[in-house]
């Protein structure tokens, strides 16, 4: 078994200072598996929401909450909304009684997606993202196979390439045809999985909505409408462009990524390490794979890209405590510095920028920039950001 050691530290914590703590992520990314660890070394009592029975004796959730104490786990608890006015009741009181009652949330959708979460939980609920498995987590050695394969345990951890494919299949399938009707998305299935698909094929590209729209023969509105289910699902993002006033014209559109590289491939029709190697996207894969490994070693304050419509770009930028930190990803062994690099270290004002490249070898190009390997993401030590 993987070790998420630090994602069920965010748990605990979370669960000492906060009466709900929401863990949210992708169906099948490893949280009940996280959350049944926890729960079997405190005595929780848990809930699985996906139980015909369970759902139906929650007609009345007060009834069944309101004797139990210590750790309550609810998972799928975006399948009960009835759950979430019930538990602000019972959060204030046992704010007034001090009982030590705590409830942890596994959902597979943003609050967004679900209504009522937020208001209902508001000031009482502390929300972890966790997407499949990450570089620090499976060790620098499986670089390749999680690139290819993705974060998604159960495709990671496949006896071969072939049921490593199939299990990827089936989630799109599933996803699109049982898990968003759940949700109470009425958009039908084959739509979103055109736009899914397109959305792939876009990767790391700008996001051109009315170009979309017109591709798909549906209006600027609907398609944006979409692409939110898809963002509050966990299975694309549209990173933000960042702009400031430096006296040069900005891109102000998003970029669009599947967050999990086993997806993008799934959705390209990349059946394995070799086919990734010769595609036409293998460059795009990268860059979206790289972007997430960052992001989830890194937590950052903020994350964009940059781009000026001269033709400097940034793939990533990143802040935190006031310190802003570039990233460029190269599918090269041996990349080096270019002039938008250059621009970009002095119009954003960068601390630091890093190249990430697929080699072994880490290398200085210039005073403030590194050629750093992917397998060296987890070296990059927060606390100096």
């Amino acid at each position: 078994m993987i070790s998420r050691l630090r994602a069920e530290l965010d748990v605990r914590q979370s669960l000492e200072h906060t009466p709900v703590t929401a863990l949210l992520g992708p169906r099948q990314c490893g949280k009940t598996t996280l959350a049944r660890q926890i729960g079997d070394q405190s005595g929780a009592t848990i809930f699985d929401m996906q139980d015909p029975e369970v759902a139906a004796a929650f007609q009345n959730p007060k009834s069944i909450l309101s004797p139990l104490e210590g750790l309550i786990i609810l998972d799928e608890a975006q399948l009960v909304p009835a759950l979430y006015p019930v538990m602000r009741v019972l959060v204030d009181d046992d704010r007034r009684t001090g009982k030590n009652r705590r409830f942890l949330l596994l959902g597979s959708a943003a609050p967004e997606l679900i209504k009522g979460v937020s208001e209902s939980l508001a000031g009482r609920i502390h929300l972890i993202p966790i997407q499949g498995f990450c570089l620090e987590e499976t060790g620098p050695d499986s670089l390749a196979r999680l690139w290819n394969r993705g974060g998604f345990p159960d495709s990671f951890l496949a006896p071969n390439e072939l049921q490593s494919l199939k299990w990827r299949k089936d989630f799109v399938e599933t996803f699109l045809l049982r898990d968003l009707p759940q949700y109470g998305v009425k958009v039908p299935a084959a739509e979103l999985r055109r736009l899914w698909m397109m959305s792939a094929h876009l990767q790391g590209r700008l996001l051109n909505i009315s170009e979309l729209g017109q591709s798909l023969g549906r209006t600027r509105a609907a398609v944006s409408s979409h692409l939110d289910i898809l963002e509050e699902s966990f299975v694309i993002r549209r990173l933000q462009p960042w702009f400031e006033n430096i006296g040069k014209r900005q891109r102000k559109s998003p970029k669009l990524y599947i967050r999990d590289s086993g997806l993008l491939h799934t959705l390209l029709g990349i059946r394995d390490e070799s086919a990734l190697r010769m595609h036409p996207s293998s460059g795009a894969s990268w860059d979206g794979f790289i972007l997430e490994q960052i992001l989830a070693h890194l937590r950052p304050d903020g994350a964009w890209f940059w781009q000026t419509q001269a033709g400097a770009e940034l793939d990533l930028l990143t802040m935190a405590d006031g310190k802003r930190i570039g990233f460029e990803m190269k599918l090269s062994e041996s990349p080096r510095t270019t002039k938008s690099m250059h621009i970009a270290l002095q119009d954003l004002q960068l601390e630091h920028l890093y190249v990430i490249h697929p080699g072994e070898i880490r290398f200085a190009l210039d005073e403030k920039i590194t050629a750093l390997p992917a397998k060296e993401i987890s070296s990059l030590a927060v606390s100096r950001f």
